[in-house]
């Protein structure tokens, strides 16, 4: 008997201490594919009809190649091969190099930003997908809702560029290969049409992908407008100063990660944009160069679309800060009413009423605690949850002591939110700075080729 025991405790042994490992590290796993049910489907087919998916190395060497492709061969043989030195007045292109430098330059960090986002972070990740599970209903469905969105916003931007410039194309080749002032490889017909054609998918490639990385930045800012406007509501009810301090840091961490992520594309953009508008002011000011609708139409064009991008990058990221920065707003009025909702129950329970009540109400009119008084005024539908001027019912007064209040109001003055570049917030006064400075030099450009 002792013999069996001892025989069992020995072979347990032996089992114990060959243990298997639950993962075999000679493996390597690869991200998971999208499935039937994943949310991002109809995103990641625009990305493959893009040829912008890298998930492997097949799609990753065809999205380097068509960027390759339309971003850098087809401008650089469109600029050597038709600079048309000895074409008429309206044939001849002596923009064209600014106009190929700006697209390109935009395109190629627009798209090296995002190949490097989703590689190292992944679509879901990159999109603050992976974080909706702690979010409200509300929040995740109108995500979802802007998601779809926003590849519509993206037509919205890139059609009627693509419109005027297929107008144009379609107009310069048709001309140019009837006047033969143009080198034909055989046909001169086909040799116009396959050039058109070329330099229609380059326009379109790279403005698409330009306008992509703008609106997904403007995605990501929009997910964090619903989890202020979801956090806004933790002052209209029985709220804990410490949950809100957690959820107000939680917020703030993630507009520091998306600043972070975004900061050398923003400042990237707006340099390149910049020096566009410039590289145009300087070649349209030479004495030599006649300015017109033939010339500097496609100049122009390119100008309003670096310009069109850049503005959705700046008002993103302005209305996010704004909004962070209303929370301040919204705490400071939570924190007044629950002061005087406390001093007024204090005097009623010791059936005084305060001197200073009596003469306020002889000055100012009767004001119920949703701020509306007996007068109907017209308020506009631009209120919400956060910029609103009705009073907060308080229910802190009885729950949080007026110290923590005001602890937590300070914390909300003292730790500004939003997206910043190397600590610089991008406000609306930093927005309207840049956007003077852009649309003074587009509107200048638009006015010398139009009107003249």
């Amino acid at each position: 008997m002792a013999d069996n025991t001892t025989t069992l405790i020995t072979d347990a042994a032996d089992k114990s201490s060959k243990k298997e490992p639950l993962i075999d590290r000679r493996k390597q796993y690869n991200r998971c594919v999208s499935n039937v049910n994943d949310e991002f489907r109809t995103f990641r087919s625009y990305l493959r009809w893009m040829c912008m998916d890298q998930s492997n190395h097949f799609t990753a060497a065809m999205s380097w190649l068509v960027f390759l492709l339309f971003a850098v061969a087809v401008p650089a043989a469109s600029h050597f091969l038709l600079s048309c030195p000895s074409c008429d007045s309206r044939h001849s292109r002596p923009y064209d190099i600014v106009v190929q430098l700006s697209l390109s330059g935009m395109a190629a960090v627009s798209f090296l930003c995002l190949t490097g986002f989703v590689k190292k972070f992944g679509l879901r990740r990159f999109l603050f997908f992976d974080k909706l599970r702690d979010e409200s209903e509300t929040v995740r469905n109108n995500y979802m809702v802007e998601l779809n969105r926003s590849l519509k916003i993206i037509l919205v931007f890139v059609v009627p560029c693509f419109a005027a410039e297929s107008a144009y194309k379609i107009w310069w080749y048709a001309s140019a290969s009837a006047s033969s002032q143009i080198p034909a490889f055989g046909n001169v017909y086909v040799t116009g049409a396959m050039g058109c054609i070329l330099e229609l998918c380059s326009w379109l490639y790279r403005t698409t992908v330009i306008f992509l990385v703008c609106v997904l930045f403007r995605l990501i800012c929009y997910l964090q407008i619903l989890r202020l406007t979801d956090f806004a509501t933790v002052f209209h009810v029985d709220s804990d100063v410490a949950s809100v301090l957690s959820e107000h840091l939680r917020i703030r961490r993630h507009l520091r990660i998306i600043s972070h992520r975004y900061r050398a594309f923003i400042i990237l953009a707006i340099v390149l944009v910049t020096g566009s508008q410039f590289m145009c002011l300087l070649v349209t000011t030479k004495a030599t160069n006649q300015v017109n609708i033939y010339k500097a139409g496609e100049l122009a064009l390119c100008s309003v679309t670096l310009v069109s991008a850049l503005c959705i990058l700046l008002r993103s990221a302005t209305k996010i800060t704004h909004r962070a920065q209303a929370i301040t707003g919204l705490a400071a009025k939570w924190h007044v009413c629950a002061t005087l909702d406390s001093f007024d129950g204090a005097g009623t329970g010791d059936g005084l009423v305060a001197a200073s009540q009596i003469s306020t109400e002889r000055i100012f009119p009767r004001v119920g605690t949703d701020g509306e008084s007996s007068d109907t005024d017209d308020e506009g539908g631009e209120e919400d949850d956060i910029n609103s001027t009705k009073l907060i019912p308080s229910y802190a007064y009885s729950t949080i002591s007026y110290q923590k209040r005001q602890a937590l109001v300070n914390y909300f003055e003292n730790n500004g939110a939003g997206i910043t570049m190397f600590g610089v917030m991008l406000d609306r006064g930093t927005l309207n700075t840049i956007f003077g400075i852009e649309m003074s030099l587009v509107l200048w450009l638009l006015g010398k080729t139009i009107l003249f």
